[in-house]
């Protein structure tokens, strides 16, 4: 309220003084459906765009433009799905993972990297074996890619794991204990960060799947519990990788997990989180994208009962992603 009358008090919000908030970041595509035929691969490279919007004024703000990127989202061949974008939060910044070009091969040999606080994109190291199709997650201030397919399938690339720690200024990745075979290289899924395990399945939605989980204390794979994995049956985000949250994407159900019981306690049902495809948690709040990429649904875990509203895309753009960081600060 204090920010609509006082412009003294909107300084200050924006001022060093104020820690940061939480905003939402979003890569945004364009909303329009290709039509043509494929005699051009490049005609349907996708130019993606990177907003950030402000809860305090409710506002849309485009990042500080990124090295040219333009991939593969949509393509004929692949006629009921888009073709992913793979991006995480990690360590408060916003980290562009992997992608498909127009060659149908992976896009990204090196991390894309935004930092809200200073404002600019940078590299990250090489990756030893660029990918697409991979599990791509965070446990605190390490970035984790697993399996995946690179310029050509290979089991040693769908059964390997890479990590790169922001936090030490290492320049380079770091190879963890191998996936036991290839099977989470069918397609592209996040792996979640939960008190000190990566979790992660190897298809989405509410079908039949296997599950895994890395200790990074032990450096170590096994199986996912029974309970938890017949329950991922949608988009899942971890709250400060202490609260596991899973959309069932088919009834629109949020359920978070008790590891006590090896089972998923409902949280909230609406309509509008029918078909959800993506989710961030942070700060008390879970972020989802649904319709289409359309809209963008809030959900309050911690109000009682929970509360719901809607954040729109930018008019002519859908979400392909959505990440909960600090605001960007002010030039």
């Amino acid at each position: 309220m204090l920010y609509t009358i006082s412009h003294s008090w909107r300084s200050f919000i924006y001022s060093p003084l104020y820690p940061p908030f939480y905003s939402l970041y979003t890569l945004l595509i364009p909303n329009i459906t290709i039509k043509s035929s494929p005699s051009n691969p490049q005609q349907f490279l996708t130019p993606i765009s990177f907003f950030a919007f402000d809860p305090i004024c409710s506002k849309w703000e485009p990042l500080p433009v990124p090295p040219p990127l333009s991939l593969l989202l949509r393509h004929p061949p692949f006629i009921s799905r888009d073709l992913p974008v793979q991006s995480v939060a990690v360590g408060n910044r916003l980290a562009v993972v992997a992608g498909t070009t127009e060659h149908l091969a992976p896009a990204l040999s090196r991390p894309l990297v935004f930092d809200p606080i200073s404002r600019d994109w940078r590299y990250g190291p090489s990756v030893p074996v660029p990918r697409r199709w991979c599990a791509a997650g965070a446990l605190d201030t390490s970035l984790y890619m697993a399996s995946g397919v690179g310029p050509h399938f290979s089991t040693d690339t769908a059964r390997s794991v890479e990590r790169w720690d922001l936090s030490r200024g290492c320049d380079k990745w770091e190879k963890v204990s191998s996936l036991r075979d290839g099977r989470f290289s069918r397609e592209a899924t996040d792996a979640i960060g939960w008190h000190g395990r990566l979790c992660m399945v190897n298809v989405k939605g509410d079908t039949a799947k296997q599950g895994a989980v890395y200790s990074a204390e032990q450096d170590l794979w096994g199986d996912m519990k029974e309970g938890m994995l017949s329950g991922w049956r949608g988009p899942a985000a971890a709250m400060d990788e202490e609260m596991i949250y899973v959309v069932d994407e088919s009834k629109g159900v949020v359920r978070k997990y008790n590891e006590e019981t090896d089972g998923w306690v409902d949280v909230v049902e609406s309509d509008r989180l029918r078909g959800a495809q993506q989710m961030a948690a942070r700060g008390g709040r879970l972020c989802v994208v649904c319709k289409g990429g359309s809209e963008i649904v809030v959900v309050d875990v911690v109000a009682s009962p929970p509360q719901m509203w809607v954040v729109e895309p930018p008019q002519g753009f859908n979400v392909a992603a959505v990440h909960v960081l600090p605001r960007m600060s002010r030039t």
